[in-house]
């Protein structure tokens, strides 16, 4: 799901960048990629990794350690938010993949 790169995007060694988190739901494995903002889905089918969509800017961190990604039931779950010097805001969004195209939801 995710290929072994020599740097990010932002031209950060691939070292210092967390590895792609996992959920599944409904027999369908989703990752989400925060070096690069994305959601996919890994489809059995056609592609091994199809981009379903961006990931919320909100969902970072400093180091690229505060997201957690999640399935619960039919829904993809995503709490995370932005943390400077030890102080943040964390917020918790969902969607149901198989409704049409990406939209987070704040619940």
């Amino acid at each position: 799901m995710s290929p072994v790169q020599a740097r990010s995007r932002d031209d950060t060694p691939a070292t210092s960048e967390s590895p792609p988190l996992v959920a599944v739901v409904n027999i369908d494995l989703y990752v989400a990629d925060y070096a690069y903002v994305e959601a996919r889905k890994y489809d059995k089918q056609n592609k091994p990794r199809a981009t379903i969509g961006k990931l919320l800017e909100r969902a970072a961190s400093m180091n690229d350690w505060g997201l957690s990604f999640r399935a619960c039931g039919d829904r993809l779950i995503v709490i995370g938010g932005t943390r400077a010097m030890g102080v943040g805001n964390f917020e918790v969004n969902s969607r149901v993949p198989s409704e049409g195209p990406p939209h987070w939801n704040f619940i």
